[in-house]
């Protein structure tokens, strides 16, 4: 299958795990670059089956088809490269600047998708939607894990003391670790388990009956699609099947993002986005003046979410 390489792409080839491209970044002191990995068209099963341990009553489970192929960011967004974007770094575990960004909302993340997007000719750069976020997480596997049925501490980054389903305890973290510190799922992405969880393009809401062709979730709600477990997440709410919605104006250490370039939604969207980008923005300089009133810097956040994500 031929692949176009896109107008964003300063290096690109293919490897065991498929193709790939990446793009680069002029930060203040460094360059720096992220990849991208080819996600091609198919048809894979959504949610969850039946007997899956610890399955939520959200997961029903439903084909789905996705006829167009997308690119994906091959690890969450690095502090790094938020830095080069916006100038700051909100995180709370900033001691490495590979390490994914996290306290950002929702709609901070439309900020940094604009601005990106104005650096980056041609990137068009959104979040995806749950189902490509999903299918790219399983990675062509029908298992709760892209590793298999079960995981283990050395694989996701997580609450290793709370594991899955019949799982041996291992190590709790209690923090991120680096991008591609750990092992990728066979497309080549890293830490989609774990780490922390991803916000997603969707409004949150059941998933509609029957098989579903391009699904993009609701046109409408007030929360957000989260995704993939967090470092804090016991071992059931990394599954690739587990979701949940929150506020598009949550911020934790828990949560950050991976972007897909190509993903820019249309004009209703754009606008939509701004919307988000103002409020983001407005948010951002009251905090910047009320200092960290807000528990911006609390090492876990609010904790009653009960390790979900």
């Amino acid at each position: 299958m031929a692949v176009p390489v896109p107008p964003w792409a300063v290096r690109y080839g293919s490897d065991a795990q498929g193709f790939w491209a990446e793009f680069d970044v002029q930060g203040r002191s460094s360059t720096v670059t992220q990849r991208c990995r080819w996600i091609a068209p198919g048809t894979f099963q959504m949610g969850s089956p039946e007997g899956e341990v610890d399955r939520g009553d959200n997961e029903a489970q439903h084909e789905v088809t996705l006829t167009r192929g997308y690119w994906l960011a091959d690890t969450a967004c690095t502090q790094a490269l938020w830095q080069a974007v916006m100038g700051d770094n909100p995180s709370a575990f900033n001691n490495d600047p590979a390490n994914p960004v996290e306290q950002v909302s929702w709609d901070d993340v439309q900020t940094f998708l604009d601005r990106i997007n104005e650096l980056m000719h041609g990137l068009a750069a959104g979040l995806p939607s749950e189902a490509q976020w999903e299918n790219a997480c399983r990675a062509g596997m029908t298992t709760p894990f892209s590793f298999g049925e079960n995981i283990r501490p050395e694989q996701v980054n997580y609450h290793g003391h709370s594991p899955y389903a019949d799982g041996k305890q291992g190590l709790y973290r209690e923090h991120t670790v680096p991008v591609k510190s750990l092992p990728s799922n066979p497309w080549g992405l890293y830490e989609m388990h774990g780490n922390v969880s991803e916000w997603c393009a969707d409004w949150y809401g059941d998933y509609p009956g029957g098989p579903q062709i391009d699904p993009f979730g609701p046109p409408g709600g007030a929360k957000r699609v989260l995704r993939g477990g967090s470092w804090y997440g016991f071992g059931r709410y990394c599954r690739a099947a587990d979701r949940y919605g929150f506020g598009p104006d949550l911020r934790e250490s828990l949560i950050g993002f991976r972007l897909a370039p190509g993903q820019r939604p249309g004009p209703a969207g754009q606008e939509a986005a701004r919307r988000a980008d103002g409020q983001a923005q407005a948010e951002r300089a009251g905090q910047a003046a009320g200092s960290d009133a807000g528990g911006r810097g609390t090492k876990r956040g609010s904790k009653k979410r009960s390790n979900k994500p």
